[in-house]
């Protein structure tokens, strides 16, 4: 090799050498990430969605058809549970029974979800329709009528004047005129559950602005009419349409009918019993029960069942609006259902 090319060779040798040696200012060193360590699931974390309830309807998650409370007769029990069968076949839904200790206990089983299907009484009812527990689908018929009424009635000899006719049973004149007569007189009333006597003619009392004495509750529609007759006790009172025509008093006082008059006839608002689903039931689920309750009463078996678990014979569809009367009059009562109803 001659001197020139080594020389060559030498130089280029020299620069890769030192250029492999140089790290230029600029260039910082980029860091090494370290990993986020994984942090364990404490036993309160939920990494899932808590699962859903079974759908209402189906074995898991039946509904409830509840009997009359403290149902205690075995035949009403395979009764009601013939009307559980013929719901599931009728429906495809699946339906059991179960017997409420007292109405209170009923209502409560409807806002717990404990019962689907029931049939009420006015007072347990109205308690469950405030309470946004319960839709009517049926009202009970008793001798084909669907609702009954009340009335104020007072002694002649007390010189109460009588806004009702005898002969056609209507009032006349003014409910407000009628019922002032009462103003801060004594009432006899039944009993404080009673609708037709005592809380509905409150409402009306109240209603019309007429504040009375405090009341007499004198146990019963036939002692409230003997203690107007006998006089002493009270002035005025009220009674269901007509106790004056209970067969003891009729023996008992041959002239009571004159004697004691009908002041006001409160209208047929109270109803006798109420068919009615939980609102917990979908709008569609309630609208196919409703429906199929009078194809199962045209059968031998739903009719007989019916009559045993419940005494119900016949039905008129209705919805709540139906009730609106007897929904204002037990407001104006200002009664307090929930601690009147056991």
């Amino acid at each position: 090799m001659t001197y020139m090319k080594r020389k060559t060779f030498l130089s280029i040798l020299v620069l890769l050498l030192v250029t492999s040696c140089y790290i230029p200012s600029e260039v910082v060193a980029t860091p090494i990430e370290t990993p986020t360590p994984l942090v364990a699931l404490t036993p309160t974390d939920t990494p899932f969605p808590t699962p859903l309830p079974p759908e209402l309807g189906l074995l898991e998650n039946p509904l409830i058809l509840a009997l009359p409370p403290a149902a205690n007769s075995q035949e009403q029990i395979d009764a009601a549970k013939v009307l559980a069968e013929l719901f599931t076949q009728r429906t495809g839904y699946v339906v059991v029974t179960v017997v409420p200790d007292s109405a209170s206990a009923l209502v409560e089983a409807l806002e717990n979800g404990n019962a689907h299907i029931v049939v009420l009484d006015p007072l347990s009812y109205e308690l469950a329709y405030q309470q946004g527990l319960v839709n009517a689908s049926y009202t009970v018929l008793q001798n084909g009528e669907a609702a009954y009424g009340a009335q104020f009635i007072a002694a002649r000899k007390d010189g109460f004047k009588s806004y009702f006719d005898e002969l056609s049973k209507t009032n006349f004149g003014e409910a407000s005129e009628a019922l002032a007569q009462f103003a801060d007189k004594k009432p006899c009333w039944s009993d404080d559950i009673s609708p037709s006597g005592y809380i509905i003619p409150l409402g009306f009392l109240n209603q019309n602005q007429v504040a009375t004495r405090p009341a007499a509750f004198v146990q019963g529609h036939p002692t409230v009419v003997r203690s107007i007759y006998l006089g002493g006790i009270c002035d005025f009172g009220a009674t269901y349409v007509d106790a004056r025509k209970f067969p003891s008093l009729e023996d008992q006082y041959p002239d009571l009918m004159e004697q004691v008059l009908v002041i006001w006839r409160i209208p047929d608002i109270i109803p006798y019993a109420v068919l009615g689903f939980s609102t917990k039931m979908p709008q569609n689920m309630r609208d196919l029960f409703a429906n199929t309750i009078p194809a199962i009463l045209q059968t031998t078996d739903g009719k007989a069942a019916f009559k045993t678990a419940y005494n119900i014979e016949e039905m008129l569809p209705v919805t709540d609006s139906y009730y609106d009367d007897f929904h204002a009059y037990i407001q104006a009562s200002q009664v307090e259902l929930s601690e009147l109803i056991k």
